[in-house]
């Protein structure tokens, strides 16, 4: 299976100035070369079967003639193969001529898409030579002895993806042609160009091609001139993108002096989800011009073993290391943001928190105290609250005291051992079998304290459970589960320890940061069971559901694209490969969809809290009934 994915290149060919067989010959190469790596689709540059900087040269019938025997010589050669390709050349229509893409397979023209808009200005002269897409009256033209269908308006179907064509400049447009193709069903645009270099031209050219691949929720290849091209006047550095809903995927080495193929996979399903989830994608769809597309089909082919070469990121939550300064930033912000509103239109200066010396808590306090200072209010109004029980650890225990204190928030400890000891008397529950209602007093007796602690006090809890832990339904409900405010409840596992450990290197003393460091360091657990007989934590959360940076991926992939169960473990195995092996992951994503489902009531009435980026809120991204089957998952994870 291909899960969805288009295995799509792009490619700079080696060419020679008005020399259409050597031309043809590269380009010849590069196709089979890329039929050979399992490319299903394949772009070349803007008129690379005779160069794009012939100038008058376009005007000899010469040439014209040589670039129709070298596209014959194209297809002759290329005529076994599955792979369909897209090759820039000059087309004579009626008493014009056109700056076209010619789409080949098996041997026949599939289609002829013209340029639409035409640069006339600067360095560019094609309206000296080529006439536009809009000029075209009718629908087909004769070339290489085939009667082939030409229009700006051209959709190719293929059994995986439908794909439309822009030439260089209609993507430089007000209104790009692969904005209407994209409405109109392409999910992959692909661009020839004749891009030149200029300073500061090539960071314009990526942020123009990103955009419209997000703004057209679409897959985007693009492919420009490079070495061989006349240096007259200009330099051509050849440029291959590969681009995914505004994510750049692959990219060719600039100024190079070889020919070049990047290779990468489009994931049409994640596409297709985008467009479907985003309702202002049909909408505008609606409004689209009258005008139909003319939808060709491609010829069917034979499946062939899949490989996927891109990179998938084992931690999606986690920015990548160039951006991680800022991004930590913005997400901070966010959160410190979100309570400092709440503050505010509550006019309360005092906020209680629970401080366990675990990461959730200490993130959630370290979001308090930004707050408190950006709001010019006291640190003392931040009242962290340790409340040591059966199972805190000394480890713990001391982190969350040298925290708060190192702080200067105000520090309360009350223990619940007492009060949990006479409720188990009270329910006649033997206070030497650590079971769930063991675990579950020692949580809803804490956020009591919390709670009561707050009225005493005129302020507000605030809540520290995350977003994994609510994915999972870790959490007990009406204990950790519930707050006034709840500041991490869009923040995963893996990037709580990324955010406490940012904090610890940019925004605190030398003393904050050792504490902070040790708590990233600290093994995750809710320490609701007595500690080993060496006063170590025994209760370790990721030995018993599992490893939040498998749960992590999982949630990602599922609520943010709908992925299915098996896409799902076939991009994990990609990701984790030498870290866990596919049984350990299988288990863990039955794990998954398992506690997804039946923990959602937990999810159906959740406190407050602002949104980072994925939220499971009833009020936001998320609408789930709590009685929903988890049937037909855990089916498709049992048959992987």
């Amino acid at each position: 299976m291909n899960y969805g994915f288009v295995k799509a290149a792009t490619a700079i060919p080696s060419v020679k100035v008005a020399d259409c067989k050597y031309n043809a010959e590269r380009i010849e190469s590069l196709i089979t070369i890329a039929e050979g790596k399992g490319v299903q689709i394949i772009v070349f540059p803007e008129l690379c079967v005779t160069a794009y900087t012939c100038g008058d040269l376009f005007a000899q019938q010469l040439l014209l003639q040589e670039a129709e025997m070298a596209l014959l010589q194209i297809m002759s050669n290329t005529r076994q193969l599955d792979i369909i390709s897209i090759v820039g050349m000059p087309v004579t229509f009626n008493s014009t001529l056109l700056n076209t893409a010619v789409v080949i397979q098996k041997g026949k023209i599939l289609g002829i898409v013209p340029k639409t808009y035409l640069p006339n200005y600067k360095e560019f002269y094609e309206m000296r030579w080529f006439s536009s897409a809009l000029n075209i009256q009718e629908d087909t033209v004769r070339i290489c002895g085939q009667l082939v269908p030409i229009s700006s308006n051209l959709l190719f179907d293929t059994p995986d993806t439908c794909f439309g064509i822009e030439i260089c400049e209609d993507m430089w447009a007000p209104i790009p042609p692969s904005s209407t193709l994209a409405l109109k069903g392409a999910e992959i645009i692909f661009n020839l160009s004749a891009d030149n270099e200029g300073i500061g031209k090539h960071s314009y050219l990526r942020s123009l091609i990103s955009q419209q691949s997000a703004r057209t929720l679409s897959g985007y290849v693009f492919s420009s001139c490079g070495f061989g091209e006349s240096t007259t006047d200009v330099v051509f550095a050849g440029n291959g993108l590969i681009y995914e809903n505004g994510t750049l995927l692959a990219a060719s080495e600039r100024f190079c002096l070889e020919e070049q193929l990047i290779i990468s996979e489009i994931d049409i399903e994640r596409i297709r989800t985008e467009r479907r989830i985003n309702t202002t994608f049909a909408a505008n769809a609606a409004n689209c011009s009258e005008t139909k597309a003319i939808r060709l089909s491609t010829e069917m082919v034979n499946k062939k073993e899949f490989e996927l070469t891109r990179t998938i990121k084992p931690l999606p939550f986690v920015p990548s290391d160039t951006g991680l300064n800022e991004r930590c930033e913005e997400i901070f912000s966010i959160q410190v943001s979100g309570l400092a509103k709440r503050l505010i239109h509550t006019n309360c200066k005092t906020t209680i928190i629970g401080i366990s010396g675990g990461l959730d808590s200490t993130l959630a306090l370290l979001v308090c105290v930004k707050t408190f200072d950006k709001l010019k209010l006291d640190r003392k109004g931040i009242i962290g609250i340790t409340m040591p029980g059966f199972g805190t650890t000394d480890r713990t225990y001391h982190n969350a005291l040298d925290l708060m204190k190192s702080l200067g928030v105000t520090i309360k400890e009350i223990s619940i051992k007492d009060a949990c000891i006479q409720h188990f008397k009270d329910l006649e529950h033997d206070i030497n079998v650590h079971d769930v209602t063991y675990e579950n007093s020692q949580a809803r007796e804490r956020t009591q304290i919390l709670m009561d602690f707050a009225n005493q006090v005129n302020g507000i809890v605030i809540g520290t459970g995350d977003l994994s832990e609510l994915a999972l339904g870790w959490a007990t409900y009406n204990g950790d589960h519930m707050s006034n405010y709840g500041v991490n409840g869009s923040i995963p596992k893996t990037l709580v320890k990324y955010l406490v450990k940012w904090v610890a290197y940019n925004n605190v003393d030398e003393q904050s940061r050792n504490t902070l460091l040790d708590i990233v360091d600290t093994p995750i657990s809710p320490e609701l069971i007595p500690a080993d007989n060496n006063g170590n934590i025994k209760q370790k959360t990721e030995d018993l559901v599992g490893p939040y940076e498998l749960h992590d991926f999982f949630l990602y992939y599922f609520l943010r694209f709908g992925f299915r169960p098996a896409k799902i473990f076939f991009l994990a195995n990609k990701a984790f490969n030498g870290s866990y092996d596919e049984e350990t992951i299988k288990k863990w994503l039955i794990t998954f969809f398992r506690r997804f489902f039946s923990q959602q009531f937990k999810r159906s009435c959740l406190p407050d809290g602002p949104k980072v980026g994925i939220s499971l809120s009833p009020r936001g991204d998320w609408r789930m009934p709590s009685d929903a089957s988890s049937a037909i998952w855990l089916q498709e994870c049992e048959n992987l």
